[in-house]
């Protein structure tokens, strides 16, 4: 059963929040200039005080309804999804998936361009049907209550979304965790046929073999220290959250401007090309960075979310596509240049034997839908032009 969803957060909660920014306890400003002990006092309460007094909720949440929303259950667990029907006819089914700390918002530029291409510089033939859900603990979506709800997991469930839609002939696209949900359907799809006919990605996350290690160019080498720097330096939260997620799970959900830091921390140091990293507020609005974690706020979903990271962590997983078991499901690449965990397209095209598409993007980073949606649209259209 697809039911209808209709946000409309009461204004206790809105007054809630609103009390509990306004009585932030701050810690004490950094002792380096830059970010290299985190956000800076300043930003965060820029950033808390637009929040407190200056930012409107019930904007995002007229936008959200307007689109459409829905719950249905899978699994034992209610999954919300955006379900964005274009008004062209003949439009291919295209499911959208978020990672972490994403939101279904984080495809909110690129709605209109893939629906409505011709409105947006492209033609008939590149319209889509959209389905965006939340993945299992964020947003609205249900909050799992044992362990086991892990991205593979996540992929049957979407997998059963689209055939309960209707859609027998459809295509995936995901960055983050929602690119390890997009390789997933890749692998289910050649082992049950769910009716995936292509792939794009804006994150691979296949390790590099010892032997392409040894065999690196310099761009490759360039690409293999990035990644260094990333795992050394800026990946405490996934280190916190696949080992102790209950752990932060109560910073997070008791206190907003520890949530907003938390997040506004990955916009900050993954956000951008290169040379853009460490000032979120030239790359997002407050607004937009706010109304992403509002969808971890509202419905309490800063501990949830955090869970799926510790899932990824049991039972000894690998991300499908490697060199002795490629995806065979046609498949595009973008790499953007701001990315941490970048890749080659001769390591690309071992993991992935029709990879019809690969581009690398002029400018964004780790939020590549949000941060240049004319950019990344473009690839996911030449991705799929061709696929029917």
């Amino acid at each position: 059963m697809i039911t209808p969803f209709t946000l409309d957060i009461p204004d206790a909660d809105l007054a809630d929040l609103q009390e509990r920014l306004l009585r932030t306890r701050w810690p004490d400003k950094e002792t380096v200039d830059g970010t290299a002990q985190g956000p800076t006092l300043d930003k965060i309460q820029r950033l808390v005080h637009h929040w407190a007094t200056g930012y409107d909720w019930r904007r995002a949440e007229k936008l959200l309804n307007g689109w459409g929303q829905f719950t249905t259950t899978i699994d034992g667990l209610e999954i919300h999804f955006l379900h964005i029907r274009s008004g062209v006819p003949g439009a291919r089914p295209l499911l959208l998936t978020h990672g972490w700390p994403g939101s279904v918002l984080e495809f909110r530029h690129a709605i209109g361009p893939l629906t409505d291409p011709v409105a947006h510089g492209g033609s008939a033939g590149d319209a889509f049907d959209l389905v965006i859900p939340s993945l299992p603990g964020f947003g609205f979506s249900g909050h799992p209550t044992a362990p086991g709800w892990n991205l593979r997991r996540t992929a049957t469930a979407w997998a059963t979304l689209m055939a309960r839609l209707g859609h027998q002939r459809w295509f995936a696209q995901g960055g983050d965790l929602g690119a390890v949900v997009t390789a997933e359907l890749a692998a289910l799809q050649q082992t049950t046929g769910i009716g995936l006919a292509g792939i794009h990605l804006n994150m691979a996350l296949f390790a590099p073999t010892d032997e392409e290690i040894a065999g690196a160019d310099d761009a490759e080498r360039a690409m293999l220290q990035e990644s260094g720097h990333y795992w050394q330096e800026l990946s405490a939260y996934s280190q916190q959250m696949s080992t102790r997620p209950q752990t932060i799970g109560y910073s997070l959900t008791d206190s907003p401007a520890g949530l907003a830091s938390w997040i506004y921390a990955m916009f900050q140091d993954v956000g951008g090309s290169h040379g853009e990293h460490g000032d979120a507020e030239k790359l997002f609005s407050l607004d937009d960075m706010i109304d992403d974690i509002m969808l971890y706020w509202l419905p309490n979903a800063a501990a949830s979310a955090a869970r799926m990271y510790w899932e990824q962590q049991r039972g000894n997983w690998t991300a499908p596509g490697t060199v002795e078991a490629p995806i065979t499901v046609p498949a595009g690449l973008s790499v953007m240049p701001g990315e941490y965990v970048r890749r080659s397209h001769r390591w690309a095209r071992r993991r992935f034997t029709d990879l019809v598409f690969f581009g690398e993007v002029a400018r964004g980073g780790h939020f590549a839908l949000l941060e240049q949606p004319g950019l990344l649209v473009a690839d996911i259209r030449a991705t799929f032009r061709d696929l029917r």
